[in-house]
């Protein structure tokens, strides 16, 4: 069975949520109106159960079909980035400095459009729970849904999530078992030393010189010392001083950066040879260097059986599903993966800018393919009666 037909005729107004999402971006987690908008749909098309507020400003629906035991659990995203738009569509955002830049409301827009056709057909035994998250750029509103309860509150046994890809051909899926993205923390370091003249260097600690010595010294974490066969990347990412004056050496510098592994002891060892490098290097030069590491999402690791629920749902779309290479972005749905077994795929966004790039936008001819693979994964694997 190709893209369901009734989803395809619905494409029109499905765009037409899409747009005004995008339209109207809101981020982390002051995503009210797009929050509201989300909770008005799931009502009009008559959701058993509509419940807001959840994460703080998460949106949960419930559709229960035929009697039964189970529950699956759907995902999508709702907030934007602090970007600024350069798409010049007619549909772009009229919030300066936030823009839908990854494509969450292509998501949220492919899940109201599986959530209005699963409410009216019901084709399936035991209960869909439809997440409607905020916060996932960079806020871990998953984790915030989890800690209000989700899974227990809702009795979600399974979750699965759909993320667009550019570069991925219109319509067609991805996915792989296992680590599919990485664990993405942060990491700042402060460096002090003497400040002065820059005239008379020898009277000071210059901070920014220890400062580029550790930058080059974090290379040496990727190089030398993580393993070559897993993936690793220390990556800083910003260098500030404490003076903005020519002829001032400062007395201090900020330094921040990022860490993507998709293995725990990867993670770890980047997390100590951070700190280490960072202290020495400081002290060999006469100052001091202060690392806070922070842990951010932990790796997205696809549930090998569920992935093979969601490829067999893939190709009954599609007609094929690739297998996904491994990606060094991070994704707050991991949290979820960790509680409950599931996964993410990824649908083509076709010839598109890149995810995060001032210029990307949607791609709504996706749109049926998604909502699609939603519908097919509720009615396969809640069809059963041993399932049910």
């Amino acid at each position: 069975m190709p893209v369901r037909n009734r989803l395809a005729e619905m494409l029109p107004e499905i765009t037409a949520w899409r747009r005004d999402f995008h339209a109207n971006p809101e981020i982390l987690y002051e995503v009210h109106r797009t929050a509201a908008k989300v909770a008005e749909r799931l009502r009009d098309f008559g959701c058993d159960e509509v419940v807001e507020g959840v994460g703080r400003t998460g949106v949960v629906g419930l559709i229960r079909g035929r009697p039964g035991a189970r529950t699956i659990g759907l995902r999508a995203d709702m907030d934007a980035l602090p970007i600024n738009e350069a798409t010049g569509a007619d549909h772009a955002s009229t919030n300066p400095g936030r823009m839908h830049a990854c494509g969450h409301d292509g998501h949220t827009a492919m899940l109201l459009g599986a959530a209005q056709y699963l409410a009216e057909t019901r084709n399936f035994n035991g209960t869909v729970v439809l997440i409607f998250q905020p916060a996932e750029e960079g806020g871990n509103g998953a984790k915030a849904m989890l800690e209000d309860g989700l899974v227990d509150r809702f009795g979600i046994d399974e979750v699965y999530a759909i993320h667009n890809r550019p570069g991925l051909p219109v319509g067609q899926f991805a996915i792989r078992p296992g680590p599919q993205l990485a664990a993405a923390d942060e990491f700042a370091i402060e460096v002090i030393g003497v400040g002065g003249h820059a005239a008379e260097p020898n009277l000071a600690v210059d901070p920014l010189v220890i400062a580029c010595q550790i930058v080059v010294a974090l290379q040496t974490i990727v190089s030398r010392n993580a393993d070559p066969v897993l993936q690793t990347v220390v990556s800083v990412t910003s260098v500030e001083t404490s003076s903005k004056v020519f002829n001032v050496i400062p007395a201090s510098v900020s330094m921040r950066g990022t860490v993507r592994t998709h293995s725990p002891e990867m993670r770890a060892l980047a997390e100590r040879r951070i700190a280490e490098i960072a202290a020495a290097t400081a002290q060999a030069l006469g100052g001091q260097a202060e690392t806070t590491y922070t842990h951010g999402v932990p790796v997205t690791i696809n549930t090998p059986e569920n992935t093979a629920f969601a490829i067999e749902a893939a190709r009954t779309v599609a007609d094929g599903c690739q297998e996904s290479p491994l990606v060094m972005g991070g994704e707050d749905f991991s949290f979820m993966l960790q509680v409950r077994p599931g996964a993410m795929i990824y649908v083509g966004n076709g010839d598109s800018a890149g995810l995060h790039h001032p210029a990307y936008d949607f791609n709504d001819e996706t749109i049926p393919a998604g909502a699609s693979w939603f519908v097919e994964m509720v009615e396969r694997r809640l069809a059963a009666p041993s399932l049910g």
